[in-house]
């Protein structure tokens, strides 16, 4: 019973991970960070290892999650922008040097007439 939860856990802390890089919202993948970090203190509980559960829980999800989430408020870069700013496309009112338009994350074009 006792494997069978712990690979429950693994697996868990494995998917907040995944998730944690995947996601493109900075503020969503912080959170998935910081389940990845309690999933760990879960497993190091499992593992009887009570000590190291709790400073992980402590500074892992506790103290780094809510430095990353301050810094990410402070800057302000916690949105999915959508669309992106290319490089050698300024004051060309967002067409390259081709006369093309940009397209953004979203597959719509910027700028242009």
């Amino acid at each position: 019973m006792l494997e069978f939860l712990l690979l429950l856990v693994c697996a868990s802390i494995l998917a907040a991970g995944v998730l944690a890089v995947c996601l493109r919202n900075l503020l969503a993948a912080m959170v998935a960070s910081g389940l990845a970090s309690l999933f760990a203190a879960v497993s190091f509980l499992l593992l009887a290892a009570p000590d190291v559960a709790m400073a992980e829980a402590a500074i892992g999800s506790g103290l780094a999650t809510f430095i990353f989430l301050y810094a990410i408020r402070k800057t302000g870069n916690g949105k999915d922008e959508g669309e992106r700013t290319v490089s050698g496309s300024q004051g060309t009112g967002g067409k390259p040097a081709g006369g093309k338009p940009v397209r953004g994350a979203t597959g719509k074009a910027r700028g242009g007439a």
